[in-house]
C-alpha cells in the first residue's frame, strides 16, 4: 500500500444525526483504505455519543458539528491534512447553537477568508453548481445578479479541469419558466442572466443560456454539457438526487483547501438505528483523495 495517500479529514457532522454511523462504516470501506490516510473529526464513540440525543435538534450537537468543522479546517489551512470530507449537519441545531452560518458553505468560506465560493453537486450521470445556496424561494430573483452569476460561472470555468474536464461545456439555466419566454414570464433571464452569460463568452469560455431547465437538465444528463449553472438550490437538486442520489458528491469551489460532502442530510428519522447507507460518504472521501492526488501533482517539487 502506497505511503503517499493523502491525509483526510472526516468530520461526523450532528452527532444526533446519522454522521457518526456513516463515518465508521466509510473509513472500513476498502476503497477507502486503499485510497487515502483518514482521521476522524467529532465525537463517534458509543462513549462520546452518550453525550447527545438521538434524532433530534440539539443545540449542543450543533456547537459539536461546529467545533469539527472548524478543527478539520485549520488542519487543512495549516496543511495537517490535504483534504476535509464532511458528513451532514443540521441547519436547526447550529441555529439552535446561536451560529449564524445555515450551511457548510458559508461557514468554509468565512473560515477560508474567501467570498467568491459556489456549491457543487459532481455525479458521472450529472454535475451542478449553484447561483445562490440557502436562500429562500422569494428572495432569490433579487439575489442573482450579473455580477455574481459571471463570477460562478467563471469559478465554474476554472475549476472543472481539477475534475479531469480541460474545456467545460457549461449550460445557464433560466431562472423563470421558458427562460422567462422574451420577458412575457419574468425579466431577469434577459435582464441578469443573459448580460452575464455573454460577459463569460468574451472571455473564450465554452458556455450558453439562459436555457429553460426542464430541457437543459435533459441535455446535460444526455451529456450535451458538462455541467449546469442552476439559479436556486432546487432547481439544480432536484434532477441530481434524481438521477444520482447517494452518487453525488457536493464540493464546495472557490476554497483555498479541497472540501467535499455528502448528497443528503442528518436523517433524523433513521439515526441510531444502524441501516443508514454510507455510499454518498464513501463517494465524497475517493473524489477528496482524487483531487487531493491531482493538487499535489501540480505543486512545486520542495527544495
Amino acid at each position: 500500500m502506497s505511503e503517499h495517500r493523502p491525509r483526510l479529514a472526516v468530520t461526523v457532522g450532528d452527532p444526533s444525526g446519522i454522521g457518526p454511523e456513516i463515518t465508521l462504516k466509510a473509513i472500513r470501506d476498502p476503497r477507502v483504505i486503499l485510497a487515502c490516510r483518514p482521521t476522524i473529526y467529532g465525537p463517534h464513540t458509543a462513549e462520546d455519543l452518550r453525550r447527545f440525543p438521538t434524532g433530534r435538534i440539539d443545540a449542543g450537537s450543533g456547537k459539536a458539528a461546529y467545533d469539527a468543522v472548524v478543527a478539520a479546517t485549520q488542519a487543512a489551512i495549516a496543511g495537517d491534512v490535504d483534504a476535509v470530507v464532511t458528513a451532514p449537519i443540521n441547519k436547526a441545531s447550529f441555529a439552535a447553537a446561536g451560529l449564524v452560518w445555515r450551511g457548510h458553505t458559508e461557514l468554509l468560506a468565512h473560515l477560508c477568508g474567501v467570498t467568491d465560493v459556489a456549491m457543487m453537486f459532481w455525479s458521472e450521470r450529472l454535475s451542478v453548481v449553484l447561483a445562490t445556496i440557502h436562500v429562500p424561494l422569494r428572495e432569490v430573483a433579487n439575489r442573482l445578479t450579473t455580477d455574481g452569476l459571471q463570477k460562478t460561472i467563471e469559478l465554474t470555468a476554472r475549476t472543472l479541469p481539477d475534475f479531469g474536464i480541460v474545456h467545460p461545456r457549461i449550460g445557464v439555466a433560466g431562472l423563470n419558466p421558458h427562460a422567462g419566454e422574451g420577458g412575457l414570464l419574468g425579466d431577469e433571464d434577459e435582464r441578469i442572466v443573459k448580460p452575464a452569460i455573454q460577459r463569460v463568452l468574451a472571455q473564450g469560455v465554452r458556455v450558453a443560456g439562459p436555457i429553460p431547465a426542464d430541457t437543459l437538465f435533459v441535455r446535460a444528463a444526455r451529456g450535451e454539457f458538462d455541467v449546469v449553472i442552476a439559479a436556486y438550490h432546487d432547481q439544480g437538486l432536484v434532477p441530481v438526487k434524481l438521477l444520482s442520489f447517494g452518487k453525488a458528491v457536493n464540493v464546495t469551489l472557490g476554497l483555498p483547501i479541497i472540501r467535499t460532502s455528502v448528497d443528503h442530510g442528518t436523517a433524523f428519522d433513521i439515526a441510531g438505528a444502524g441501516v443508514a447507507d454510507e455510499s454518498s460518504l464513501v463517494e465524497a472521501i475517493l473524489l477528496a483523495a482524487r483531487l487531493s492526488d491531482g493538487a499535489r501533482g501540480r505543486r512545486p517539487p520542495s527544495s
